[in-house]
């Protein structure tokens, strides 16, 4: 947050480049939460600043559709370049008297609040295609994650299972040289790259084929 003093100095205000479409996603993870919402649809935006939390009027927009497997690494290096093109037009226009900001209607804005750890901690009653999404939102950080044998298993890519398997939710379930996880509403999580705590990252094959996996094995059980 700027004091008003300083938003005043300059000519034509301070200007920001935001990862999202606003009023969509105020706040500091734009990208991840967009992508762990399952939002199929994103951009930037430049804006004033004013004294408020993204609140400013709106200049220009960028808007592009989100990748159905595009991790938020991937995301944010194409807004980048995005963004930087879209301030350069902004300033252009600004100084040529061209450009009418906008202002934003409060009631469709939504909040990006900064990640926590736990926001990483998989909830296996969720839905497949949402702890996918939260996979692919939360990188590199805080990643996704669960427990397997009393130890911290890393989940790095994921994808919902096309075989839906039955089970409670957090059950193994072998399927060839690959694993599924039963989740919440019926649904199943298909695991493609993981890291048990203190290894190496490692394909779902490398990992059924370095342990033996029992019938009963479950997931975020921390007495298993």
């Amino acid at each position: 947050i700027i004091p008003q003093a300083i938003i005043d100095l300059p000519r034509f205000g301070l200007i920001n480049v935001h990862a999202s479409l606003l009023p969509k996603y105020r706040g500091a993870a734009p990208i991840q939460w967009a992508i762990a919402n399952g939002e199929t649809v994103t951009g930037v935006t430049t804006m004033s600043i004013n004294a408020g939390l993204d609140t400013g009027d709106m200049l220009l927009k960028y808007e592009t559709p989100i990748g159905a497997e595009e991790n938020a690494l991937e995301l944010s290096e194409r807004l980048s370049v995005a963004g930087a093109g879209l301030l350069v037009e902004t300033l252009r226009r600004l100084a040529a008297g061209g450009l009418a900001p906008e202002r934003q209607n409060d009631a469709e804005a939504s909040l990006a609040p900064v990640l926590t750890k736990e926001d990483g901690l998989i909830d296996w009653e969720r839905p497949a295609v949402e702890i996918s999404n939260r996979c692919r939102g939360f990188l590199p950080w805080p990643g996704t994650y669960t427990r397997f044998h009393g130890h911290l298993l890393h989940i790095w890519r994921a994808k919902p299972a096309n075989d839906i398997d039955s089970g409670l939710p957090g059950s193994l379930h072998v399927r060839g040289r690959g694993v599924v996880v039963a989740c919440g509403a019926g649904t199943a999580l298909e695991l493609q790259e993981l890291q048990l705590e203190g290894r190496k990252r490692m394909s779902a094959e490398a990992f059924v084929n370095g342990r033996r996996l029992s019938a009963n094995e479950t997931l975020g059980d921390k007495t298993n």
